[in-house]
């Protein structure tokens, strides 16, 4: 598409659905009635975004748990190892703490704790075909393309029809075009949506269990993972007026945000779109051009903050916070890296590619433009192809289900597999504090930003923001009440205050009681200075024990108690809970800013020991670290001058 074209997005509204005159006066919206003045409620909620979020009348939200990034068997590439992936009603059971059998190996599996939420992110690409093609659904059965996938699939298995609907293996030429086309339509992917949201529906118990309506757009273009994982804050009579966005409408992120624009007008659905895998994507995820190459101007920087509000920071396929090569004085920059692009490509480390870079380049272009693209708040969520969210290391799953025995993992039978189990971590978790649990105050708490992440462990973390806070308000019963009152919370920004205080943060955090204790907290910041150039600093604010900040502000490890013999530790270092009222010393009123805090647990086993002492292999023998701390990571404040 030449830049700029206007993309004709009237084709993914359901097709079934047409719109009536009534429905266009009831909405009042652009598709009928030509215009809307966006412009005007963009700039409304950047002024809504200064002011102290509101709180419930007992003067706190609710912390819930989920996961935005879970895909079924009814994604094509989770369909790689035949039926090893759970079906959709299963991933929405176990999510919910039901004991379901695992596909694979037949056996009862549950989740250690249910959770609160959960997005179903199956790919919006070849939406549930392969489920379809096993179900022999009469409309799959009719297609020209279905006789010879039914043959690759008898006689060459799951992984083979996988290959050939993501990449057109085996298939020929005219072949692979009659799939695109008799699959890459409006009908069926409107037929396969239905069951998405039906799922959902079923699923959903509003006050106990959110089930998000969602999806995952798979741009890719070089290999290069440009995904965004979608969900909605619609039921699901206004979700089955849409049909997702797919990247085979548009590989454009600015097409994704035009078709938000075009879908709200017309159903009244909203939308928050969680950009992942910033690590696997070549640098281009933070790039500083749009997709034609243009720069950013400030209309481009506010629909992107507008439709983006989160990013997901970690995930099985690894951790984007940072990476050495650009932080190099961050100790604790080597956290479960994978430098590769999606086709397995080694890469070297790129700016455009790790969130802390993105969020300081946000900075530098607010800057320049006076609107920051990359306000970004932060989030975990697993990316499980089994259909299962499994965040524990002592009982990971896996990505995939090709690998989910220990002997397939490690040893001589280990399973060739594109994302092997042992070299991931159990990560990660989805925080958000909300005013209920049910779909609209989960949006609601997702684009204000008040939402953090975690690898896995359920640590509770409050940040606040403010002026005139003191170290009885971080302390009291009602810390909350006061932070609320004196300040914003975690995603919020931060004026200029009076005289050109310097800010205060008042933080808490508190270990999960079922996993280890607490090593210390950090507070990250970056700016921008004078000259345009790009900052930042790890300040340890609060730790546990007796230890003493050295003269460059680094702090003593905490120790570490894990048996790797026994892929055991104990709980004797560290803190249960760590709290701490913190000023920048270094602060300057004039200069751009951001700070998030990193919360990081005391040294346990990671994932793969449990594995080969299960297999009687000393561990010590497999080229990966055997222990991890595991960490949470808030959203950032923001002060604006």
């Amino acid at each position: 598409m030449a830049a700029g074209t206007r993309l004709d997005l009237s084709g993914i509204l359901h097709p079934l659905k047409r719109l009536s005159a009534p429905f266009c006066a009831l909405a009042a919206l652009s598709a009928c009635s030509g215009s809307v003045d966006e412009g005007r409620a963009v700039q409304d909620s950047f002024v809504a975004e200064t002011a102290p979020a509101p709180a419930l009348k007992d003067g706190d939200r609710m912390l819930l748990w989920g996961d935005t990034h879970v895909h079924s068997i009814n994604s094509v590439d989770a369909f790689g190892s035949g039926l090893a992936a759970a079906d959709i009603d299963t991933a929405y059971r176990f999510a919910r703490g039901l004991p379901v059998i695992f596909p694979k190996t037949g056996h009862r599996v549950q989740i250690d704790r249910p959770l609160d939420f959960i997005v179903m992110a199956d790919h919006a690409l070849g939406l549930a075909a392969s489920t379809r093609l096993t179900a022999r659904d009469a409309a799959m059965m009719k297609l020209p393309i279905t006789k010879r996938l039914l043959a690759i699939l008898t006689e060459q298995g799951g992984e083979a029809l996988t290959r050939a609907q993501m990449f057109g293996a085996g298939l020929s030429e005219e072949e692979w075009r009659q799939y695109r086309e008799q699959i890459y339509t409006t009908e069926f992917l409107a037929a396969s949506w239905e069951g998405q949201v039906a799922a959902a529906e079923r699923h959903n118990r509003p006050g106990r269990f959110t089930a998000l309506i969602g999806w995952e757009w798979t741009s890719a273009p070089s290999a290069r993972n440009l995904h965004r994982v979608v969900f909605t804050n619609s039921d699901g009579k206004t979700a089955r007026k849409f049909i997702p966005f797919a990247s085979y409408m548009s590989e454009k992120p600015e097409d994704l945000w035009a078709y938000f624009e075009r879908t709200k007008a017309m159903t009244g659905a909203d939308f928050v779109a969680l950009p992942h895998n910033s690590n696997m994507s070549g640098g281009r995820m933070f790039e500083l051009t749009d997709m034609d190459g243009n720069p950013f101007d400030a209309d481009y920087a506010r629909a992107r903050q507008k439709w983006e509000p989160a990013v997901e920071i970690t995930q099985y396929k690894g951790t984007s916070e940072t990476h050495p090569a650009l932080s190099p004085r961050d100790e604790f920059a080597d956290f479960e890296l994978r430098d590769t692009l999606l086709d397995g490509k080694v890469t070297a480390a790129s700016p455009g590619s790790y969130v802390r870079s993105g969020l300081l380049r946000g900075l530098a272009e607010e800057r320049r433009i006076g609107v920051n693209p990359f306000k970004y708040g932060i989030i975990g969520s697993t990316d499980s192809h089994t259909g299962l969210a499994s965040v524990r290391e002592n009982d990971f799953f896996g990505k995939v289900g090709e690998d989910y025995l220990p002997r397939e993992r490690i040893g001589p039978k280990q399973a060739v597999v594109p994302f092997a189990a042992t070299e991931m971590s159990a990560s990660g978790l989805a925080a958000v504090w909300s005013d209920r649990n049910d779909r609209q105050a989960i949006f609601d708490a997702f684009r204000r930003r008040e939402v953090y992440g975690t690898s896995g462990p359920r640590m509770k973390v409050r940040l606040f923001a403010g002026h005139g806070f003191s170290r009885s308000d971080v302390a009291a019963k009602d810390f909350a009440a006061s932070g609320y009152r004196k300040g914003v919370p975690m995603g919020g920004t931060l004026l200029r205050g009076a005289a050109g205080a310097p800010p205060q943060l008042a933080i808490r955090a508190v270990k999960d009681p079922d996993a280890a204790h607490l090593d210390r907290v950090q507070v990250v910041k970056g700016w921008v200075d004078a000259q345009g150039k790009m900052h930042e600093k790890i300040f340890n604010v609060a730790w546990s024990g007796k230890r003493a900040l050295r003269a460059d502000g680094s702090l003593p490890p905490v120790g570490n108690t894990v048996d790797i013999d026994k892929a055991g530790y104990t709980n004797t270092i560290g803190a249960p809970e760590l709290s701490t009222l913190w000023t920048d010393p270094e602060f300057d009123p004039a200069q751009l800013a951001f700070y998030y805090v990193r919360v990081l647990q005391i040294p346990t086993p990671r994932q793969h020991v449990f594995d080969a002492v299960a297999l009687r292999i000393d561990p010590r023998t497999i080229d990966l670290p055997p222990t991890i701390q595991e960490r949470a990571w808030t959203s950032p404040v923001w002060y604006r001058p």
